[in-house]
């Protein structure tokens, strides 16, 4: 059985906690919904932040929302380089270990003691959809997109959730590569 899912790629962007966002921004300060993101809930915003690394700083970062309880940045490959760190590659909320960088918002600036990932390749599914497609939380597949330069993404985490649209996410490095356009079909190769 053919088993697709729509791909998306994801360029640079912030996660951010409350806290850090009154510190950038300033006391009181709400995130300004620009428009809504492929996951229900979640929405680029209009603030941007700039990400100073030891080498060079990325400038006009966008958040992302709602806020969350630790703040996160991520980053790709290139992007690690150029901010002159260690490029580490990790599921979304998994920042133990990971660079340290500085956040700087009109307001004010942060030091952050870790938070700078690549985000592992995932598929966003909703639980009515695991089933169908023969996957759980946290397994590992592999994803075939046949675009004019066809690719297959090993090393994909399947992420489940109710609140989950079905969705791949890559970053946009590796989207540019495989000439992918958003909404474009992977197939899943368990």
């Amino acid at each position: 059985m053919e088993k697709f899912v729509p791909v998306s790629m994801s360029n640079r962007h912030v996660h951010i906690s409350k806290e850090h966002l009154e510190i950038l921004f300033g006391e009181g300060h709400e995130l300004t919904k620009m428009k809504d993101l492929s996951q229900p809930g979640q929405f680029a915003c209009d603030e941007k932040i700039d990400v100073v690394g030891p080498k060079s700083t990325l400038k006009g970062v966008r958040i992302l929302g709602p806020v969350r309880p630790e703040t996160q940045i991520e980053i790709s490959v290139f992007d690690a380089r150029t901010l002159g760190v260690e490029a580490i590659v990790r599921a979304s909320g998994n920042i133990n270990n990971t660079p340290s960088c500085v956040i700087v918002g009109p307001k004010g600036q942060v030091t952050l003691e870790k938070g700078l990932i690549v985000a592992a390749r995932h598929i966003h599914m909703h639980t009515d959809d695991a089933p169908k497609y023969g996957v759980k939380d946290k397994d590992v597949v592999k994803v075939r997109v046949g675009t004019e330069r066809a690719v297959v993404f090993e090393n994909v985490v399947i992420r489940v959730h109710p609140d989950f649209a079905l969705d791949m996410h890559i970053d946009i490095e590796e989207g540019n590569a495989a000439a992918i356009q958003n909404g474009d079909q992977g197939e899943i190769i368990l």
